[in-house]
């Protein structure tokens, strides 16, 4: 027998992994993870550049409006935090001639001129469309100097004027500096790590679900079953599909952080010099907010709790999944089956998505000990610290209990549903399952 059920999972195995479309799957997702990680790259490869140089020609026909214009040019360069570096150059000539010389380079012409009744107007002009932020940061310096004109021909005191419209300074006083911190920290954990970490295996949770229920339905629907089930008993067939789909993602899982780390060594070895620093400015900006909230000090008993969790949820996830196909006899059974374990998946991804909110809530506790929730949720409350390692365990004895009440009587739904093609209501038929004895 044990032979047996080893032939059947590496069987189920090798009809996962060596099939034409694993491997173009998985080169797609290398392509994919390498490209998104290196986007910055690859669009300045092709002519895109994020720190291009803005040359500015200058037509100034006020006769007095170059240096204010050009120190809001700063200014506002500084409050959009932009890389770029931004010359200016005067120019003598006509709005003709200047038409006719930036149709020739990639410069953009600046005219300033006087009006009556708004003071000065403004004519941007270029050859090619500018890009936003480029755009953003022109429109923005010539309204800061035509505000500034416009006081100057009004008489209008600019100091003064400026405290009158200035918006009120609101100071905020948190007495608990490291509270304060703790935000700052918490708001980029949330924003970048939860997010690379809890969507992949969010992804292998479905996935896992879709593939072991579609290939017993498969099996069902074939009528290849029947064959399989007169050579192995229903618990040998059971347990080498569940062992093989774990096996199977599990190994997607290793793979996606290859392709992870493969994206970030290309980054590092070809990246351009500003993308390659901010990703380094990126990673001590994590670094460091782990540091302040002590994550650091708790991140291997947070690593091996939520390892344990992960791949006991698997283990529970393709338990529920194979027990419910089992009952399936067509695709739109299984779509009924699977539509449920979709939801409460999705309940915990989005549970532990917004775990921050719920701030020491004793409802948000309660949920991260509930078994195909605990999975997501628990890892995010205790590395936001709203829960300890004895919520954790509490979470992991509750998954081990599903699990072994799954094994002794989801079994018994197994045995009968693998065999059972009954045009009746599929969940009558799952309810009529329950009945039988083991």
């Amino acid at each position: 027998m044990t032979s047996k059920f080893w032939f059947l999972t590496k069987q189920s195995l090798n009809k996962k992994v060596k099939t034409k479309w694993f491997l173009f799957a998985n080169l797609l997702l290398l392509v994919v993870l390498v490209g998104i990680i290196n986007m910055d790259s690859i669009i300045s490869f092709f002519g895109g550049d994020f720190s291009s140089d803005i040359e500015i020609v200058l037509l100034d026909e006020t006769k007095e409006s170059k240096e204010i214009f050009e120190q809001n040019l700063t200014f506002s360069k500084e409050t959009l935090d932009l890389d770029n570096d931004i010359s200016v150059e005067v120019y003598s000539g006509n709005l003709d001639k200047l038409k006719e010389e930036l149709k020739e380079n990639d410069k953009i012409g600046i005219v300033l001129e006087k009006d009556n009744d708004v003071y000065m107007k403004a004519k941007i002009i270029s050859d090619t469309k500018i890009d936003t932020m480029s755009y953003q940061l022109l429109v923005q310096a010539l309204n800061q100097t035509k505000a500034q004109v416009a006081m100057k021909y009004a008489n209008i005191d600019p100091i003064q004027l400026q405290k009158i419209t200035s918006n009120v300074e609101i100071e905020r006083l948190i007495l608990d500096t490291e509270a304060k911190t703790d935000d700052e920290a918490m708001s980029l954990i949330m924003g970048t790590v939860f997010p690379t970490v809890i969507l992949p295996f969010f992804m292998l949770v479905i996935f896992l679900v879709q593939m072991i229920g579609t290939e017993i339905n498969e099996e069902k629907t074939t009528k290849s079953m029947e064959i399989i089930i007169s050579n192995v008993s229903p618990k040998t067939h059971f347990f080498s599909k569940v062992l093989a789909s774990n096996v199977f993602v599990l190994m997607q899982g290793a793979l996606l952080l290859i392709y992870g780390g493969i994206g970030l060594l290309v980054k590092t070895l070809f990246g351009t010099s500003t993308s390659s620093s901010s990703l380094t400015s990126t990673f001590n900006d994590i670094w460091n907010s782990l540091g302040q909230m002590g994550i650091m000090d708790r991140l291997p008993e947070i690593i091996i709790s939520a390892l344990v969790l992960m791949i006991l949820s698997f283990i529970a996830y393709s338990l529920i999944a194979g027990i419910l196909a089992s009952m399936t006899v067509n695709m739109e059974d299984f779509q009924q089956i699977q539509t449920p374990i979709m939801m409460v998946c999705l309940l915990g991804y989005y549970l532990s998505i917004m775990a921050g909110v719920f701030n020491g809530s004793i409802f948000i506790r309660v949920l991260s000990y509930v078994p195909f929730i605990s999975c997501l949720l628990s890892p995010a409350l205790l590395v936001i610290g709203q829960i300890g390692i004895f919520d954790v365990l509490i979470s992991v004895l509750f998954l081990i209990i599903t699990i072994w009440i799954m094994i002794k009587y989801g079994f018994r739904i197994y045995k009968v549903g693998i065999l059972n093609y009954s045009t009746d209501k599929m969940w009558k038929r799952l309810w009529n399952a329950t009945k039988q004895k083991g």
